[in-house]
């Protein structure tokens, strides 16, 4: 099996740095990988010596494969970030897993994602397989399940997948003429990501991952996850650049690893009771709000 390229994204928080590198060395897979950090550069005002803490211990990581550090001189911020960094590796190795500095993994992490980049390569309509799952009880007993939309917290590409990503989000014409495209880019009505899309194009937010789903979702892919989160988030702490004081309060199950993968295609059953949680969800709009913008980046 051919093991994907590890790239990791940090900034200015070493004790979450050091959280979920400590997460990955867990994982039986992490000595065969190669391990890529991605380290931003200072924005004027930030903390230096907070930056300069982060640089020098992911210059000390041991645990894996190889350990290549990438450090920029100015500040690209995340989008511009995580788009560069799988853009590189997408070009030198062909497939990628994706990691933010705020997450905790668990000890299958790497094997799942990797299991599944080898089981769907040559299916073009899969085009991402994430870690994260939300706490939705799917009323199912499979171990994965395909969903219509993406995620940002611990997910993982192929360089054939990644080309289709569109950073200037072109396709927004599209969703704002047609009515019922957009309201399907919206899970049915049940979370308003055009709008966030919106935002993107009018320079209220800076996201990646919003730009990725319009991407998945002019092509039709899909997205495989797992039926329990493999991935924790610790940036509702106030540390993060995107969110503070929410939390979806979940905790990884140690003991489950995903080792059957479903055909191609998604269950109606399954969508429907995500998207249900989605528009349970809808009030208080703010708090959804930070949370949907959070998950996407």
């Amino acid at each position: 099996m051919q093991l994907a390229p590890i790239a990791l994204f940090a900034y200015n928080r070493p004790e979450h740095t050091r959280r979920v590198v400590a997460s990955l060395q867990a994982n039986a897979l992490a000595a065969q990988s190669q391990l890529h950090v991605f380290c931003d550069g200072a924005r004027e005002g930030d903390d230096i010596a907070a930056i300069d803490a982060v640089r020098d211990y992911v210059h000390r990581i041991e645990g894996f494969a190889d350990v290549r550090v990438h450090e920029q001189s100015v500040n690209r911020g995340l989008a511009r970030s995580v788009i560069a960094g799988v853009d590189e590796l997408c070009a030198r190795d062909g497939r990628v897993i994706v990691v933010e500095d705020d997450l905790l993994l668990s000890p299958h992490f790497l094997a799942y994602l990797n299991a599944a980049l080898e089981r769907y390569a040559d299916d073009a309509r899969v085009m991402q397989v994430s870690a994260h799952m939300f706490p939705v009880d799917i009323g199912a007993a499979e171990d994965a399940f395909f969903l219509p939309f993406t995620t940002s917290w611990g997910w993982a590409t192929w360089a054939s997948a990644w080309r289709c990503f569109d950073p200037a989000a072109a396709g927004y014409e599209l969703l704002r003429r047609d009515e019922v495209r957009r309201r399907e880019f919206d899970m049915g009505g049940a979370y308003d990501y055009s709008g966030m899309l919106r935002d993107q194009l009018d320079g209220k937010i800076d996201s990646w991952a919003i730009r990725w789903y319009l991407s998945v979702f002019l092509k039709r892919g899909i997205v495989l996850y797992p039926r329990k989160t493999l991935v924790e988030n610790t940036g509702f702490d106030g540390s993060g650049t995107h969110t503070v004081g929410t939390s979806l309060d979940q905790l990884i199950d140690t003991d489950f690893m995903p080792t059957q993968f479903p055909a191609a295609q998604i269950d109606p059953a399954i969508r429907d009771r995500v998207f249900g949680y989605f528009r349970a969800r809808r009030k208080p709009l703010a708090r959804l709000r930070r949370f949907a913008e959070r998950l996407i980046g």
